[in-house]
């Protein structure tokens, strides 16, 4: 794939970017593993925003994707290569040897036609998916599984990727992207290679509406409110807040979030130790 420039006839299409969506071999999904999808505009049940900045965007229909791989043993060829609005890296539309079709998240450097496998006998190959006891040290996976048969839960977007550093009876280590070491139990399944898009994070917005037609809505800073709406607020004339950065709650920024003891054994080393 590559990536698409546009001449300056305006100010949003001076450093605008795209795809070309030259490695897309199909426009059209493959209707039975669709479903409808309802936006919530990030909406709880009873109609408060919970997450802010979501809303509006463009309509979509959600890809039922195999994070699973459970279909195993069974021979399945790439039929296509298709873009999915739901998440950054493309999707692989397999046909197995029974005639049962499955979307998987394409690996990078994946062609149609090719054979892919899944099992604890599959060959080493990019988009083949094995337990983690059966692939080498420093193999690079991803659709990697925190527990067996939950699917896949780690590195699943454009470009990412995982390594394999160690190996042990029940625990495997992996590293992930941002420089996190964890275990995960060894009979886990993973898939092989980097997921494909990789030059997603290349891409320029270029203007305001191109993230509003994502449902990505504007972000106002804290400073440029009132002092009922933040913390940072109000002021005469211009001013940068008087404290260190907050949450409109008064949360101050860069406060760890993570209250999981149940997992922290498992976490060897964190993404943001020195």
């Amino acid at each position: 794939m590559g990536i698409r420039t546009y001449k300056p006839t305006s100010p949003a299409l001076r450093f605008k970017s795209g795809f070309d969506f030259s490695e897309i071999t199909k426009t059209e999904p493959h209707k039975p593993l669709l479903k409808s999808l309802k936006r919530k505009g990030g909406r709880n049940n009873s109609g408060r925003v919970t997450s802010w900045h979501r809303g509006g965007g463009h309509k979509r229909v959600y890809r039922i994707i195999d994070f699973k791989r459970d279909k195993t043993g069974i021979p399945s060829i790439v039929e296509s290569i298709e873009y999915d609005p739901n998440r950054s890296s493309r999707i692989a539309l397999l046909r197995y040897a029974d005639g049962e079709r499955r979307y998987i998240i394409a690996p990078a450097g994946i062609n149609v036609g090719e054979s892919l496998v899944s099992g604890p006998d599959a060959e080493i190959k990019n988009g083949n998916a094995l337990p983690v006891k059966n692939i080498p040290l420093g193999t690079v996976i991803h659709n990697i599984e925190l527990w067996p048969g939950q699917g896949g839960k780690l590195a699943r977007s454009a470009g990412s990727s995982a390594q394999l550093v160690a190996k042990e009876e029940k625990f495997s280590q992996i590293k992930l992207m941002s420089g996190e070491v964890r275990f995960i139990p060894s009979n886990c399944i993973a898939t092989v290679g980097q997921v494909g898009n990789v030059e997603r994070e290349n891409i320029v917005i270029g203007k305001a509406g191109r993230n509003r037609w994502l449902g990505k809505r504007g972000n106002v800073r804290g400073v440029a409110m009132n002092p009922v709406d933040h913390p940072l607020g109000g002021g005469e004339g211009k001013s940068s807040g008087g404290r260190p950065p907050v949450s409109p709650w008064g949360r101050p920024e860069g406060v760890k979030t993570r209250h999981n003891k149940r997992t922290d054994k498992f976490i060897i080393r964190r993404r943001k130790s020195k």
